[in-house]
């Protein structure tokens, strides 16, 4: 796994997690996607020690409140969301690995407040 910034390029990381994914997410917890605070990126953080870190992003929407609302809560309702999906994400990563590497496991981390528009969930996901 020497080369894993370059398979986790932007391009790739938008097909893994794309931008409606967020839209669906706020769809299906507020039947209204336009009642969303923020939109979910996922990002690439590095490989260290049999870990893959990425983090999922959460950038205030123009004319939100991203500190307003309850992101600290988030990385247990992630977890088991399935419009988030982060088995059937660590199932994807699993399959862009090829035979370099396989997912073992995954966990969510606390959620960060990088500024006032923008937190980070961390998700990492161990391989052997």
């Amino acid at each position: 796994m020497d080369n894993a910034q370059a398979l986790f390029t932007p391009e790739t990381l938008q097909s893994l997690f794309p931008p409606e994914r967020a839209n669906a997410f706020f769809d299906a917890l507020f039947g209204d996607a336009e009642e969303g605070a923020y939109d979910i990126r996922l990002a690439f953080k590095g490989l260290v020690a049999g870990t893959l870190t990425f983090g999922l992003e959460l950038h205030e929407r123009p004319g939100r409140c991203l500190a307003c609302n309850l992101t600290y809560g988030l990385p247990d309702v992630f977890s088991r969301h399935p419009v988030i999906n982060i088995k059937g994400l660590t199932a994807e990563i699993d399959a862009l690995l090829g035979d370099k590497a396989n997912c073992t496991g995954w966990k969510l981390g606390t959620t960060q407040t990088v500024s006032r528009k923008l937190h980070v969930i961390p998700l990492m996901i161990s391989l052997t």
